[in-house]
């Protein structure tokens, strides 16, 4: 059974920093692409950032590029996703993802989602 279970968020100033972690099990991710999608209290679920489990290229949301980093740790079969320079507008329910083939940033084509962890950023 393929599992996605998310950690590390919580509750952080503006400014600061935050590593939200994505540990996958139940099944080999090698030829699969992840991603991170975020979704605010009365707004749509958004993509924040995605790669392929195997590394290369990734790809950002603009509202964050430059400021949030995709990566992965093969031998824990663990991806994160490192938040540096948080606005409140980050603020929101951050989900994990995981699809076969290539990169994408529509939510409806991924297959397995995890259960989200909680970010809150005060201002």
């Amino acid at each position: 059974q393929v599992q996605l279970v998310e950690s590390g968020g919580g509750l952080v100033q503006a400014g600061g920093s935050l590593r939200l972690s994505c540990a996958a099990s139940g099944r080999s991710f090698s030829t699969y692409a992840m991603g991170w999608f975020r979704q605010a209290p009365g707004k749509e679920r958004e993509f924040v950032a995605g790669s392929f489990w195997s590394g290369g290229v990734t790809s950002y949301a603009d509202s964050v590029k430059g400021r949030f980093t995709i990566s992965r740790d093969m031998a824990k079969n663990t991806v994160y996703l490192q938040m540096n320079s948080v606005i409140p507008e980050d603020t929101a329910v951050y989900c994990c993802a995981a699809k076969r083939g290539v990169r994408s940033s529509s939510a409806h084509e991924y297959d397995y989602w995890g259960q989200g962890t909680q970010v809150t950023v005060s201002s």
